[in-house]
């Protein structure tokens, strides 16, 4: 156990941290800070341990406790150990080790092996850059006690993480989230931790027929309807590791005109052409819009870095690029895979709680169960086993918003190659109909009624940045405004209490909801993963048959941007 450090000063918080660091490098890197005299810099570094947030470890690489380094790793992955090892399975069944293509990923790795070895306890691990869906499938197939991934998804080129997995193959929830916690917290230094010296000859490489026996599953969820091969498809996985299997998987599903972006294609986890590697982020897609109209495409893929998410680009009929959110890919694929799915048993859809309300509409109409979890695919997962043990469903589909989609029982986390393949398909059927993803989209819409959704997000950063965001989260929750934007505001839910009487993927969690007139309504949470307050906004409006579904969108759109701006500046955070 790490001596405390809440009374020290940052010089002598750093001093104790580097006398535990086996890591040279970021020991120098601490000694660089104190010679320089930048108390402001190690008080940022040291003033709190990274915690578990919704997808486990994740923070800048870098020296000191509030840093993703080696000596972060070690021990992390000597608590994670200690917590196995009291299972009766620890010594004979495998814990899986992957990593993405970020520049201390593979070091990171090797370490995580080398702890785990060294503990007793088996290993399978993917002897190169590999995408994080294939690591929870590996989990599932192998039947594994845990995995790890080392992997930040889409965050910006300094940062890293560390991924982890329960016995179920879904990530972490309570109490394994605490409980391994807590075990961290009784590591000792991370350079007392012992490491195999020759773990990597001691753990057992992952063949690439692993990829195969899932793409035979992703084809066995594949709706038997007819579709047009010929549809023309620009991709690119942003330089991270989703060629080699968005390749492979187009090429199985029978799409032969698949561009990928050359500059975007290998992985490189400096990220030299785009400034943040998520598909959401403002220029992320230039080079694959520009390869589209080159190419004529019909459709733009793109997954994050470790392709656990999927962004996609239509073309509409005046030829100009539309980017879908999140919440119309997840829509699109639920009505696409109920519609095909069988009836009995009573599938399900799950979506985490600040996606589209729409998609219960959409469940009801195909017969299907609809539930919504907290944020993060841990809970979307641990849904449906749970559902599909206890109520007799079979889970169909699961989304979030944040760009993650499940499709089938194949992978229990968020899997942008499958959900890649799915939507392709989806596209293909409907050229077949000399339709588009926008005209299903506009049926969906005139079905169900026209949800937006609009997210606005604040970022804070830094330790004062956190608090900041805290206060205001509290702030709205202790003050619940009449009006916002001239709408409404007819309840409040505030769901850090009340958990025990939600079903367990409802728990306390930081987040305030609040009702909107009839259909409507607003949430507001910290980011699990990054130093961000994030609002979200949603609201319904009726499209008659005569009406235009773009001129009442752009109309909605405006106003939960309007609400959105009316939240923040009512939490103290101004209308950023």
């Amino acid at each position: 156990m790490l001596a405390p450090m809440a009374d020290k000063s940052p010089v002598e918080r750093a001093r104790e941290w580097m006398d535990q660091d086996p890591d040279p490098e970021t020991r120098a890197d601490l000694l660089a800070l104190i010679d320089a005299g930048n108390e402001t810099e190690l008080a940022e570094r040291m003033h709190a341990p990274l915690e578990f947030g919704t997808a486990g470890l994740r923070g800048v690489v870098g020296a000191g406790i509030n840093r993703m380094n080696r000596a972060v790793v070690i021990r992390a992955t000597r608590g994670l150990a200690d917590r196995l090892l009291k299972e009766p399975d620890a010594r004979t069944l495998p814990v899986v080790v992957g990593y993405d293509g970020r520049t201390h990923s593979r070091q990171f790795a090797e370490d995580a092996i080398a702890v785990l070895v060294e503990a007793g306890i088996p290993v399978r691990w993917f002897d190169g850059p590999t995408s994080t869906p294939m690591v929870a499938y590996a989990a599932r197939e192998l039947s594994a006690q845990s995995a790890i991934v080392i992997t930040a998804s889409h965050n910006p080129p300094e940062y890293n993480g560390y991924k982890v997995y329960a016995p179920n193959a879904a990530q972490i929830v309570p109490p394994w989230d605490t409980e391994i916690a807590e075990a961290i917290d009784a590591v000792g230094p991370a350079k007392d931790v012992p490491l195999a010296q020759d773990a990597l000859s001691r753990a057992e490489t992952i063949p690439d027929s692993l990829f195969d026996r899932y793409l035979a599953e992703v084809g066995a969820v594949r709706p038997k309807i007819a579709t047009d091969p010929s549809l023309t498809i620009v991709y690119t996985p942003m330089h991270g590791v989703g060629w080699r299997f968005a390749k492979q998987a187009f090429s199985y599903a029978g799409y032969e005109h698949v561009h990928v972006v050359p500059e975007q294609a290998e992985p490189d986890g400096r990220f030299p052409t785009v400034r943040f590697p998520n598909p959401e982020e403002k220029g992320a897609m230039d080079l694959a819009l520009s390869l589209a109209d080159k190419q004529k495409a019909e459709l733009i893929l793109a997954n994050d870095p470790d392709a656990d998410r999927l962004a996609a680009c239509v073309p509409t009929a005046a030829g100009r690029w539309v980017q879908l959110t999140g919440n119309q890919i997840g829509l699109l694929l639920a009505d696409f895979m109920l519609a095909h799915a069988l009836k009995a048993p009573q599938p399900l859809v799950v979506s985490s709680i600040v996606s589209s309300p729409m998609l219960g509409s959409i469940a009801e109409a195909h017969g299907a169960r609809f539930e919504q979890t907290l944020t993060g695919f841990k809970w979307i997962a641990n849904c449906a086993m749970d559902l599909e043990r206890d109520a007799g469903v079979r889970f169909a589909f699961g989304y979030e918003e944040a760009l993650g989609y499940s499709v089938g029982r194949i992978v229990r986390d968020k899997d942008g190659i499958s959900a890649a393949v799915l939507l392709a398909d989806l596209a293909a059927h409907l050229k077949t109909e000399n339709k588009t993803l926008l005209d299903q989209l506009d049926a969906l819409y005139r079905r169900h009624g026209l949800w937006v959704s609009l997210q606005k997000s604040i970022t804070r950063p830094g330790s004062e940045g956190l608090a900041e965001i805290a206060k205001a989260v509290e702030h709205v929750a202790a003050n619940r405004p009449e009006l916002l934007a001239g709408q409404a505001v007819t309840a409040m839910t505030d769901y850090r209490s009340g958990g025990d009487e939600r079903p367990r993927w409802l728990p306390d969690t930081n987040m305030v909801g609040l009702a909107l007139g009839p259909k409507g309504r607003v949430l507001v949470r910290p980011s699990g993963t990054e130093p961000k307050l994030k609002i979200y906004v949603d609201l319904a409006v009726e499209v008659s048959a005569s009406a235009s579904v773009r001129d009442k969108e752009a109309e909605a759109l405006d106003t939960a941007r309007a609400i959105a701006d009316a939240v923040a500046e009512h939490a103290g955070l101004g209308a950023e």
